[in-house]
């Protein structure tokens, strides 16, 4: 759509209406709005129009999934030359292909896949082939091919695929368990970048585990942490599949049972872990716990657990898991897709629709027939429906899928926009066979806190009240964090205040979490005056904050300028007999220089030595450049002098997680490690 820039008012509104803007909002757009502004407003809408998919994007969807599913059989028969004519459809694209290698039973059927291809006229790779291509090759371990496919791709042999990013190449090496490569890219990364991401750090100590070099993975624990790094949920995945590996089982729960306090989201990986190492060694006790640990973070149980709980109700505890494997078993609704290669299958009509529900067959079959489950992608089938649009809608009513928990959670996880998923979520309802519970509940709640949709969560939070439904603490945790994100400091205090109502009875541990998250959604939105009665109201109570809690606060404050309130935390943090760590003593440092205070400064630093702490570079350069300032040099050469001492503590001191993780939890996870790996010396 063209417009010229000479439109008049008149045409202005007309197509200001056509577009979907209310008459109402016409009428309100002030006079001084130049006929530039009008032209601009409809360039970006109708660019915006402009990237609407064409045709119905399910259907297409559908389309694509039953070839997929075409592939996934012949692949898993003894006939693959039949695999040519099924790929000479005409809906065959990289999309198709890529799941198709993401969803091959081995690596020969994949490579006999790429090499069939090369006869497709139409079929051109692009990134994502390529990539799902590189992992099958890094999985079966040819070195050598996937090396060849990255210098093809770097080269530019693929049209319009962009060079392999160092991340990249560290994961498909790590794949294919060659320490050495996956080290050498890291140095090139590094020599480019001065600290790649945390996952790069993740990779090396993953791969230093199965390779049994256990004293790299804790030196490059160390190294992340040395080099500003955040260890995330990932990092501690790690930790704790190396420890059950060595048998330390205790130890490893020990870490497991840290990371809440530290505000690491516990995974459905680290669970899966801990209760099938746990069912070996036959503490049902403990993996009960694990399981009640699970509802209260509002994890799914993963197929992975099948085996370990069906040996939990061969010992006695039915009761406790019963619903878990019911959760866990296939749906009986959903039915295989089978297949019997033979020369008659490809000469039917086209019209055959394979998804047209998800009991559909892709033909009939004898007995021996490789049998499947139909292919499904959350993602892909939630971007179709992005726009949401009827003859989308009307298609997916058509499909008949089987809604299941587990599914809709996903995608609901899967939607880029919040009104989708809540238009999603609402429509779903209405499906036969189908009851939103607990998880699905959760994960809609906080998709729509993060994009700051009060209403709707108000809306939410009534009706699981009404319905005495019981949200976990870890989703009312989200609600308030993400209303920090979006700026929403009332409502979050509002949540807070029916917790007990929304998830019943919490434990002590559980209020500190929940007080210090919503401390940080106040002072995220500027509410200083209600974070501090808030602070109060929660020592009144008997709940002491957290190293972590403190911190926060007192960089908040700092960068307010208010230093009397930073010191008053800190008077706090004394009286409570508390040890600050080196972080804090590095905000109460860095704030008092800035106030141009830097004798106080001075004595931070020396009672932040006398309890063996170091400070970092880069406040040991502000502190001295604001002594100089104040022509205290002698006390800067003082600093500069004794800052050269090495301290025996490790200098676990992390910028970036405010309200997070604390140095002694941090020394904790690392002693907990580290002596582990010592005692297997």
């Amino acid at each position: 759509m063209t417009i010229r820039r000479g439109l008049s008012t008149v045409r202005a509104n007309s197509l200001l209406s056509s577009l979907g803007y209310s008459s109402c909002y016409i009428r309100l757009l002030p006079v001084c709005f130049s006929r530039v502004f009008l032209f601009d407003v409809l360039t970006v809408q109708c660019r915006c129009f402009s990237r609407k998919p064409c045709g119905n994007q399910v259907a297409l969807y559908l389309q694509r999934a039953k070839l997929i599913d075409s592939i996934r059989l012949i692949m898993r028969s003894s006939s693959l030359e039949f695999l040519v004519p099924v790929l000479n459809d005409p809906a065959l694209d990289s999309f198709v292909v890529t799941n198709a290698l993401n969803s091959a039973p081995s690596p020969e059927s994949a490579l006999f896949l790429v090499e069939s291809l090369k006869g497709i006229p139409h079929f051109r790779h692009t990134q994502h082939s390529l990539h799902a291509l590189a992992k099958i090759l890094a999985k079966a371990g040819q070195v050598a091919k996937l090396k060849a496919l990255i210098n093809g791709i770097d080269s530019g042999k693929f049209i319009n695929v962009a060079r392999v990013s160092f991340m990249d190449k560290m994961r498909w090496l790590a794949a294919a368990g060659d320490l050495d490569e996956v080290l050498s890219v890291w140095k090139e990364w590094r020599a480019v970048q001065n600290r790649p991401c945390t996952e790069s750090y993740n990779i090396i100590m993953a791969l230093c585990a199965q390779t049994h070099k256990d004293s790299e993975v804790v030196k490059t624990f160390c190294r992340l942490i040395d080099e500003g790094g955040l260890p995330n949920a990932r990092t501690y995945t790690v930790i704790i599949e190396h420890l059950v590996n060595l048998e330390k089982l205790d130890e490893a729960m020990q870490v497991f049972q840290i990371l809440p306090s530290m505000r690491i989201k516990r995974t459905l990986r680290q669970y899966s872990v801990l209760v099938g190492a746990f069912t070996d060694t036959g503490q049902f006790d403990m993996v009960k716990i694990l399981l009640d640990n699970m509802h209260i973070d509002a994890i799914l149980p993963g197929r992975a657990m099948h085996s370990s709980l069906q040996r939990m109700q061969e010992a006695g505890y039915v009761e406790e898991t019963t619903e878990l494997v019911k959760e866990m078993l296939p749906d009986q609704r959903i039915k295989n897709i089978k297949s019997s290669i033979t020369d008659s299958d490809y000469d039917d009509d086209d019209d055959d629709h394979a998804n047209e529900d998800v009991g559909s067959t892709l033909c009939n079959a004898g007995e021996n027939a490789v049998q499947l489950k139909p292919w499904f992608d959350p993602a892909a089938l939630a971007s179709a429906l992005y726009y949401w649009r009827p003859e989308e809608l009307s298609t997916l009513e058509d499909a008949n899928f089987v809604w299941t928990t587990r599914l809709v959670s996903k995608m609901i996880r899967n939607f880029r926009s919040a009104e989708t998923a809540w238009q999603f979520f609402t429509w779903v309802s209405y499906q036969p066979g189908f009851c939103h519970n607990v998880y699905t509940i959760s994960r809609m709640i906080t998709k729509l806190a993060r994009d700051g949709q009060v209403n709707l969560v108000d809306q939410l939070l009534f009706k699981i009240k009404r319905e005495d439904i019981q949200l976990s603490f870890s989703t009312i945790k989200l609600i308030i964090d993400f209303y920090g994100i979006s700026g929403n400091g009332e409502p979050a205090l509002k949540v807070f205040q029916g917790a007990k109502t929304i998830c019943g009875t919490l434990s002590t541990n559980s209020l500190l979490l929940l007080y210090s998250s919503l401390l940080r959604t106040l002072a995220k939105c500027k509410m200083h005056d209600k974070a501090l009665d808030i602070l109060d109201e929660m020592i009144l109570c008997g709940i002491l904050p957290d190293i972590q809690t403190f911190s926060g606060l007192m960089h908040h404050f700092a960068l307010q300028g208010e230093i009397k309130t930073v010191q008053r935390l800190f008077a706090m943090v004394k009286q409570s007999e508390m040890n600050p760590d080196a972080y804090m003593y590095q905000i109460l440092i860095t704030a008092y220089c800035k106030s141009e205070r830097s004798a106080l400064a001075l004595r931070v630093f020396e009672d932040m030595r006398n309890a063996n702490l170091m400070l970092d570079v880069s406040t040991k350069d502000f502190l001295v450049n604001s002594l100089w300032k104040e022509g205290k040099l002698r006390e800067a050469a003082s600093v500069e002098e004794k800052s050269q001492e090495i301290s025996n503590v490790p200098p676990l001191a992390l910028s970036g997680q405010l309200f997070t993780v604390s140095s002694s939890d941090l020394a904790t996870v690392y002693k907990i490690y580290s002596d582990s790996l010592e005692s297997m010396c």
